[in-house]
């Protein structure tokens, strides 16, 4: 089995994807970057072996919880015995080339950092957003790949603002926490994290760090909340138009129109919800169709649009 080179803009790529259920990757390296590839891959089905002298804090919770093995040290090429798929994360180059050269000489899968930046930036096999794509977004299902996919687009962009929509943690809801924790051990530690509902002042901003937006769909719950749009349909009526208030109306109007005008990157997650069982209730029908108006007035005026699938993106448009 080939290691995996880095492309070269000028030859042909070929994009795959790899089946890991069961199968054993190993991270060379403790760090920020280690931690996140670490926590892709558990959600990718993989064993996951991190071989590191010190171990991050992240490492160290995923370790404590059973969900990754560790073998503190400095890495030798018998921790290579029995993987099938290996990433050279460390913060050493003289171990990561080594870690590459064992692993060519095994005829593993081998990535090293500069596979992915390589695949991030778009030059690579593996490339996904196009270099040049300004506004992209991200659709998909509950656990379907989609916050994994959009950070890789920007895994290489150096500085990137991460906008979190959703409720912080509270002391009573063990799982939202546990979510919340698992997208911040992701992301790189030099990434910097604002926590808003102001999406309009994000974009229209000078700064010029990309920007990943995570997620439209807990965005939207929240200004509905804080509209009080959930009341518009207690009369049961099924008067579409009468279901999205006018407060609701003039949020998503506003937010078009800075994602129109915004000379930021950015890349922007949304839940695809009209695929599955018709909601019960009137809420949930109203907040059904309001989001899928937004994700296809968003789709409308970005330059690329993906749908993710069992962790397989597919570029729409």
């Amino acid at each position: 089995m080939p290691a995996i080179t880095r492309g070269n803009p000028g030859l042909p790529g070929y994009r795959l994807s790899l089946r890991l259920d069961g199968r054993l990757a190993v991270v060379v390296g403790g760090g920020a970057t280690a931690a996140r590839e670490a926590a892709a891959l558990r959600e990718a089905g993989a064993a996951v072996l991190v071989v590191t002298a010190g171990l991050s804090a992240p490492l160290a919770e995923q370790a404590d919880r059973g969900l990754i093995a560790v073998r503190r040290g400095r890495y030798q090429a018998a921790d290579l015995n029995g993987a099938w798929l290996v990433l050279a994360c460390a913060d050493q180059p003289d171990v990561n080339a080594a870690v590459a050269a064992d692993a060519e000489r095994l005829r593993l899968w081998c990535l090293t950092p500069d596979d992915r930046a390589a695949a991030y930036r778009g030059d690579g096999p593996a490339a996904a957003a196009a270099p040049g794509a300004a506004r992209v977004l991200v659709l998909g299902g509950a656990r379907s790949g989609k916050s994994t996919t959009a950070e890789n687009f920007l895994a290489g962009r150096g500085e990137v603002e991460y906008v979190a929509t959703g409720m912080a943690p509270g002391p009573d809801d063990a799982e939202w926490a546990a979510r919340v924790a698992a997208h911040r051990e992701r992301r790189p530690a030099h990434w910097r994290t604002t926590e808003t509902l102001d999406l309009e002042k994000v974009l229209a901003a000078g700064d010029p760090a990309p920007v990943l937006i995570d997620c439209l769909s807990l965005w939207l719950a929240r200004i509905m909340d804080e509209c009080g749009a959930w009341d518009d349909d207690a009369d049961g009526t099924a008067d579409a138009d009468r279901r999205g208030s006018a407060a609701v109306a003039a949020r998503l109007d506003r937010l078009l129109d800075a994602w129109r005008a915004t000379s930021r990157p950015v890349v922007a997650v949304s839940n695809e919800v009209g695929c599955g069982v018709v909601p019960a209730t009137a809420s949930g029908r109203l907040y059904r169709d309001v989001l899928g108006r937004l994700n296809a007035l968003v789709a409308a005026d970005s330059d690329e649009v993906w749908f993710c699938t069992a962790g397989l993106p597919r570029r729409l448009r």
